[in-house]
Parts: C-alpha cells; sequence; structure tokens
C-alpha cells in the first residue's frame, strides 16, 4: 500500500471537521488550540489540493458548500472509524463507551425501548444514550445516527438490516362507539363505519389494514374522516368513540384488559408488522452499538 496522507494532510481534516461543525474557524481554533489563521490556511490548503471549495466565506461566517458537505461526511466517518481502531488496539474498548445516537419510532420508542434504557445504562454505565423520537426516516451520515428501528426496511445497500420483532395487529374501538354505530362481523362491515386513518409522515399516504380472509391476506383501505400519524393519536381517538382503528397489540394491552377498548374482527385477526434495526455498514462496529444490539435482541419479545 502507498502513502496517500502525510501528518500535515490528516492534521488538516480533523480542523476541517472541526470548522465544518462549528459552522467557525475561530470555534474550531479554541476546540484545536491553534489560531483562527491555521485553521484558515489548513482549509485553502485542502481546498488548492483538492480543487474544489469547501467553504463560503463571509466576513461574518463560513458554510460549506454542497462539495464540502459531501466530503465532511465522509471524512466524519472515516475519523470516526480511526478513532475506534486505536481505541480497541490500545485496550479501551473492552468496556463499551461513548455517545449513541438512536432513531426510534414514537409508538415503538415509548412502548419498547424507552422502558429499557435504564437497565441498559446501569449495565453500559458509559455509554451515552441520546434518543430521538420521530416517525422520519433520517440520513445516517449527515445527522451522525448510529442506528435506526424502522417498521419498514429501507432500500439502502449502505445499511444492515437485523429482524427485532413482528408486532401483532389488532382492531379495537371504544365500548360506547360500538354501541352507536355497531359491531362489525365482516371484513365489508367496514364501508358502514368510521375509520380511523394512519398516514406516513414522510409521504401522507394511507396505510391499509391487514386481515386474514379464510386463511388468505387482505388489505383493505377503509374510509373515514379522521387521520393521524401516529399510532397513540390514533389509540386516543378511538378511546374517545371517534372509530375503529388498527394498531398494534402491545400499545393496547391494559385498555383492552380494563374494557375501556374492545377487540373486534377477531376471526380476521392474526396478522403483524415487522420492527427492523438499522445501521450502516462499517468494518468496525463500535463496541457501544454493538452492545446494544445485543441487549435490545435478549430483551424483545421474538
Amino acid at each position: 500500500m502507498q502513502r496517500t496522507f502525510d501528518d500535515l494532510q490528516l492534521g488538516s481534516i480533523e480542523l476541517f471537521c472541526l470548522a465544518a461543525e462549528a459552522g467557525s474557524f475561530t470555534a474550531a481554533a479554541l476546540v484545536a488550540g491553534v489560531t483562527p489563521a491555521a485553521v484558515s490556511r489548513s482549509v485553502s490548503r485542502m481546498e488548492e489540493r483538492l480543487g474544489v471549495r469547501l467553504f463560503a466565506r463571509t466576513t461574518r461566517s463560513v458554510k460549506l458548500t454542497d462539495s464540502g458537505r459531501r466530503y465532511y461526511e465522509e471524512c466524519r466517518q472515516a475519523l470516526a472509524q480511526l478513532i475506534e481502531a486505536q481505541r480497541e488496539v490500545m485496550g479501551q474498548q473492552q468496556q463499551p463507551s461513548g455517545t449513541l445516537r438512536i432513531s426510534i419510532p414514537t409508538t415503538y420508542a415509548h412502548h419498547r425501548i424507552l422502558p429499557l434504557l435504564p437497565e441498559f445504562r446501569a449495565r453500559f454505565p458509559s455509554v451515552k444514550v441520546e434518543s430521538h423520537i420521530s416517525n422520519r426516516n433520517i440520513d445516517f451520515v449527515g445527522e451522525g445516527y448510529d442506528m435506526a428501528i424502522r417498521v419498514r426496511a429501507i432500500p439502502d445497500s449502505g445499511l444492515i438490516a437485523r429482524h427485532l420483532e413482528d408486532a401483532a395487529l389488532v382492531m379495537i374501538a371504544n365500548p360506547d362507539y360500538l354501541k352507536r354505530a355497531g359491531t362489525p362481523q365482516t371484513l365489508d362491515d367496514l364501508k358502514q363505519h368510521e375509520c380511523i386513518q394512519y398516514e406516513l409522515p414522510s409521504s401522507g399516504r394511507r396505510i391499509a389494514w391487514l386481515f386474514n380472509d379464510n386463511g388468505e391476506p387482505r388489505e383493505i383501505l377503509a374510509d373515514g374522516n379522521l387521520s393521524c400519524s401516529d399510532d397513540v393519536l390514533g389509540v386516543t381517538l378511538a378511546k374517545h368513540g371517534a372509530g375503529l382503528f388498527q394498531t398494534y397489540r402491545f400499545i393496547v394491552e391494559n385498555e383492552l384488559a380494563d374494557g375501556s377498548l374492545v377487540e373486534v374482527l377477531k376471526p380476521f385477526g392474526g396478522r403483524s408488522r415487522p420492527f427492523t434495526l438499522l445501521y450502516p455498514q462499517s468494518r468496525h462496529v463500535p463496541l457501544r452499538l454493538r452492545a446494544f444490539i445485543d441487549f435490545l435482541v435478549e430483551h424483545l419479545p421474538r
């Protein structure tokens, strides 16, 4: 292997990343313990060597160009891998440590992941967990995430997908609503009911309800005048008599037990949706991420 970078160039990459994160040569200089002029010269040498402008400069601020942002994302990932490799060689990673940034859908976070975090932290006290709760898709590199959990695997060859669980679905309604509107006995009866819609936050597309009909899987796009972009909101509407809603059984187990919600269309149930864990491909998977994945697999229902 031929040598590509000298010590000065590797140092320039670190200064460039610091300036990109801080949005300021002066702030980067304070972190690195050098002068702002040294940061500026270092970045200028990089731009001359690469033949592109990395920053758009004004008298008050510096901002990454499109080329600069792409270069920063790749450099940050490469530096992170170097740091992890160095820690492993030096024996500093015998215990997981560092910050773990995870993105989790709202419902799955509240009912599955967040209740487990105190035990994970007790087992691995050197790991700091940043939980970002959202139903939107994320940019792993651009936003600096280590891991995400999603209902549907993202078709991206740069991500590794690991199945977590198949979450059972259930049709629910408030008893008072059923007294008023009647209890559906067949799937065709859904046409006569108010069906609360779930819409994907990213596209606004309605999600079909999933059933088993005489042993065959069936999807139905029912009609309704109320919609939501979160299962918890749909459950709240159903609890207050707004109509029928299909959600995950683990969300409404208590309500089904105390009778505040009722399961309907039981003969057509039995469907589920898979939850998948996603993380970027890398030769050096941080030990904190490996520990968290193993922890989830150990604690989540299969």
